[in-house]
């Protein structure tokens, strides 16, 4: 407990980030489809622009979360940090300024080019700070209470978004977004693997302490150094078949995630004519139940059941929960399906301590970065799987009624990381000596 006292300041700052993000989600949709097509429940361009955006903030990542992840092994997390919390303050500006077709289209563009770097960064380095400073037999517990305060975030940002207006929202997430960046730079001490000092910036060559100042580009070849090769990532995946299978478990349940998360507002707007309100109602269950889970029974039960274990209870309500949704109706069974969020939310902190007990103390950002680097890669995939799907059956052209059908096809994807959840088996931490042979030789 006083190591997860230690974390204080992580987690607060976690919650300030992650309220300001979250809060504007319910916002979002009526933003969109306001400056879109102004007027109308259905619009296959909204539908259309947010499956892209995803799609390409997705590719970006796949290069960004290894890289951020491996430098914040050398220079630190909090170093790395600094980037993504002061980047993410730039669109919800934007959008707290105005919210016309012209502000929209150029938050449209700023967000896309700055969740190529934000988008799930601050999370991975955040869970290599955790493992940085937690003990290997406590590592599922810390990084499911470190998912329940970014839940507690998004119950909390869901329940002011229901109260403010939509300027409001957006005024009050980027000046939380500020808070939380300044909060970090002050108070969050810096963490290295093994607790070695940082002695070098970032843009410095390693052979002398002097700056290049010669007008090349010299200064950037450290930094371009520790971008992870192809050869990298699958000696990594190779090391440990807990570790791959961890990995294949992550990506599909990330192509599942991804597809809720592209068609599922639409779903509920063209379906049941959701308002923003409604929405937040929904995601403010979803918040509680979770939280409650991860804050409450999930430190509990990792004492007593097996991560790999929790991890197929939580896929087994993912299935539940894309089956009852994709057959919904009436408008009351959204809400009936918040009862799975309490299992769903094992997912996240089971696959990442399995991941983290794979690899030594120096390369958990390399890990948690790998593995966020393959969810993004599945978050490319999937709007471009369910966006058009969730379009078409949403349309007057659909091949056979059935609006809830790109819903079904995503429980099929929770279903293959499920049986792949089912042949894990737990498996000794692998050395970090072993780890570094297999990448370094």
């Amino acid at each position: 407990m006083e190591k997860l006292a230690g974390l204080s300041h992580l987690f607060v700052t976690v919650f300030l980030s992650s309220f300001a993000s979250l809060m504007v989600i319910p916002a979002i949709t009526d933003v969109t489809m306001s400056a879109v097509c102004p007027g109308k429940d259905e619009c296959s361009l909204a539908i259309y622009l947010s499956g892209f955006q995803q799609a390409i903030i997705g590719l970006g990542t796949v290069v960004m979360m290894p890289l951020i992840g491996n430098l914040s092994d050398q220079y630190g997390r909090k170093a790395l940090l600094t980037l993504p919390m002061t980047l993410s303050i730039i669109p919800l500006v934007i959008l707290a300024y105005s919210r016309t077709t012209t502000f929209f289209y150029a938050y449209y563009l700023l967000r896309t080019l700055t969740a190529m770097i934000c988008e799930g960064s601050i999370n991975c380095l955040a869970l290599a700070y955790v493992a940085d400073n937690v003990l290997e037999r406590q590592r599922t517990s810390a990084f499911g209470i470190l998912s329940g305060i970014a839940t507690a975030a998004f119950v909390c940002g869901t329940l002011a978004a229901r109260f403010l207006s939509t300027a409001s929202t957006f005024q009050v997430a980027a000046l939380v977004s500020m808070l939380a960046a300044v909060y970090m730079r002050i108070f969050l001490r810096e963490s290295l693997p093994n607790g070695e000092n940082l002695t070098r910036p970032i843009l410095k060559s390693g052979q002398d302490g002097h700056c290049q100042d010669d007008g090349d580009l010299s200064g950037l070849a450290p930094v371009l150094k520790k971008i992870p090769s192809i050869q990298d990532i699958t000696g990594l995946l190779k090391s440990s078949v807990t570790f791959s299978q961890a990995a294949v478990v992550a990506f599909f349940n990330s192509i599942a995630e991804g597809g809720m998360q592209a068609s599922i507002m639409y779903y509920l707007k063209a379906r049941f004519h959701f308002s923003k309100n409604q929405y937040a109602d929904l995601m403010l269950l979803l918040g509680i139940a979770g939280m409650a889970s991860q804050l409450v029974f999930m430190p509990l039960l990792a004492q007593l059941v097996a991560e790999e274990k929790l991890l197929a209870i939580g896929l087994l309500g993912g299935i539940a929960d894309a089956l009852l949704f994709s057959v919904a109706w009436s408008n009351w069974v959204p809400y009936a399906t918040t009862i799975f969020a309490v299992f769903m939310v094992f997912v996240p902190p089971c696959l990442r301590s399995i991941a983290s007990k794979q690899v030594g103390p120096t390369e958990q950002g390399k890990a948690q970065g790998c593995i966020s680097g393959i969810i993004s890669f599945a978050k490319i995939i999937s709007p471009l799987i369910y966006s058009p799907l969730t379009a078409l059956f949403l349309s007057e052209d659909a091949p056979f009624h059935f609006p809830g059908f790109s819903i079904l096809c995503i429980g099929f994807a929770t279903m293959i990381a499920f049986f792949q959840s089912v042949l894990m088996r737990g498996a000794p931490p692998i050395s970090s000596h072993k780890i570094s042979n297999s990448l370094l030789a």
